[in-house]
Parts: structure tokens; C-alpha cells; sequence
């Protein structure tokens, strides 16, 4: 039988080592503190094959955390698949606005626009407890990844099927956030760095020549009928969006408009409040 250290190091010279280590970890059920203790461990033929799958996979460019059906969020651990988006780091800045903005509230009502493996609604569930929380995706794949997110964290927040506000009624809010396709349709990043494997149209809205932001108007244009007075909105966008969603929030009549920069100095989130 092959050990697991010779398996991490065969694996290596196909994909990046620490790639090979974390596929190597999954399969055999291990640690990698098992890994370099105990490199002798062997592994089975079966699980040896299993492991080459998942390599070639790898190889090929799938994000290692569609290989993997894990990604790390806010200090968590979510299932991700195909279907949904892998969770982003500079995500987290949305997250720590919301509690920012609902701290002083005793039972926020926050609705989750768009929120694909439900990572933000989890999250916040799991920060503010006695939050109630709705989380909208108008793709079933993406509210199944939730769903099984929400049951794994044990979350209670409600699911529902629909496009943006549609499903809602009248329903208003005390906090909206989102983070909604906004890479515009001939963007080349969307041919690169794994993104032809993640969803397109939870990357792009699609428009042809359009500027990315068709669904972030769709957004902005629902706020003054689905926040409560005093009610904030929250918007992730693109690296060179905060002036035009801004304005797009402005037009809306809300005040207090403003964007936040993530860890890498970049306005990321744009926000206002409904007076």
C-alpha cells in the first residue's frame, strides 16, 4: 500500500503542495499534524483512487474548495458546491457592518439578498441570536447549499425561493444586505482564476455591454418600500463601483450614504439609511 506521505508527495508534483496536503488530509481522514507524525499510515487502493479523482480535478483548475465541498467564512465552515459562489473574504466586511448597524436593536429584522450557501445569513444568525433572518436566492441549488449550511450550524433562518424583493410582499426590514452579481458580462476576470467554474449568474447580471450593476439598481430600487424607518442598507459591489452605487442609493432618498473599504484598502460596501 501507498503511505500518506508518499501520496501527499506524488500528488504534489501534479498540483500546489499545500493543495496536494488538504486533499491528501480529506481523503484519509487525517490531520496534518497526522500527516507529519504518522507519514507511514497507508492508504487503500479504493481511497488512493478516490484521492487521483479529486488531483486530476484539481489539476484542471476547479477551485479547491468545490473539490474539497468546504470553504472558511468568518471562522466557519460551509458547504460550497457549483451551485453557489465560494465565500470571499473581503465578505466578512459586510458582515461586520451589519452588526455595526443592528447592534443597538433588541430583535433586527434582516433580510440576506441574493445569499447564495447562506454564509452571511448564518453568520449573522450565529452572532445575533435573537435576529430574525431571511434569506432570498432565486436558485433552488443555491437554497438546498443553505439550507444544509443552516442545519449544519443549527441556524434558524428562513429560506425562501424568489427574485430579489418578489417573494417578500410588503415585508419591511431593519437592515438589508446583499451581495448580488455585479461583474459586468465582458469582464475577462470571468475566464480566469477558476471563475468559469463558479455560477455565472451569481457573478454577472448578464446584460451585454452593460456595467455590472443591473441588479444592484434592482436592489436600490426597492429600499424605501422594504426598510424600516431608520432602517439601513447594505451593498457589496466591485473594486471601482462605490462612486456609482452611491449615487444609485442617493437617488433613492437615502441618507448617510457611504462606502467602506475592505483589508486591502478598497471600497467594497456601500450603504445608507432610511430616515
Amino acid at each position: 500500500m501507498t503511505s500518506i506521505a508518499d501520496a501527499w508527495r506524488a500528488a504534489s508534483q501534479r498540483i500546489d503542495r499545500l493543495d496536494a496536503r488538504l486533499l491528501v488530509e480529506s481523503v484519509a481522514g487525517c490531520t496534518h499534524v497526522d500527516l507529519i507524525a504518522h507519514p507511514t499510515r497507508p492508504l487503500s487502493a479504493d481511497l488512493l483512487a478516490r484521492l487521483d479523482a479529486l488531483v486530476k480535478r484539481r489539476a484542471s483548475g476547479e477551485p479547491l474548495a468545490y473539490v474539497l465541498r468546504s470553504a472558511a467564512f468568518y471562522g466557519l465552515e460551509f458547504m460550497v458546491t457549483p451551485a453557489v459562489l465560494i465565500p470571499r473574504p473581503e465578505t466578512e466586511l459586510l458582515v461586520e457592518l451589519a452588526m455595526e448597524k443592528v447592534r443597538l436593536l433588541s430583535a433586527p429584522r434582516i433580510v440576506d439578498l441574493g445569499t447564495g450557501s447562506g454564509v452571511v445569513a448564518v453568520t449573522l444568525k450565529l452572532l445575533l441570536p435573537e435576529a430574525m433572518i431571511t434569506a432570498v436566492d432565486v436558485s433552488p441549488g443555491a437554497l438546498d447549499v443553505a439550507r444544509l449550511n443552516a442545519r449544519g450550524h443549527t441556524a434558524d433562518v428562513r429560506l425562501i425561493l424568489g427574485d430579489w424583493y418578489s417573494p417578500l410582499g410588503d415585508e419591511r426590514f431593519d437592515l438589508i444586505v446583499a451581495n448580488p452579481p455585479y461583474v459586468s458580462d465582458d469582464d475577462p476576470h470571468l475566464r480566469q482564476n477558476g471563475l468559469p467554474f463558479e455560477p455565472q449568474m451569481a457573478l454577472t447580471d448578464g446584460v451585454v455591454g452593460g456595467d455590472g450593476l443591473a441588479c444592484i439598481r434592482l436592489i436600490a430600487g426597492g429600499a424605501a418600500s422594504h426598510l424600516l424607518p431608520g432602517g439601513w442598507m447594505l451593498i457589496e459591489h466591485g473594486y471601482d463601483q462605490a462612486a456609482a452605487v452611491r449615487d444609485l442609493l442617493h437617488a433613492e432618498g437615502l441618507r448617510d450614504v457611504t462606502s467602506w473599504a475592505d483589508l486591502s484598502r478598497v471600497e467594497r460596501v456601500s450603504g445608507g439609511c432610511l430616515r
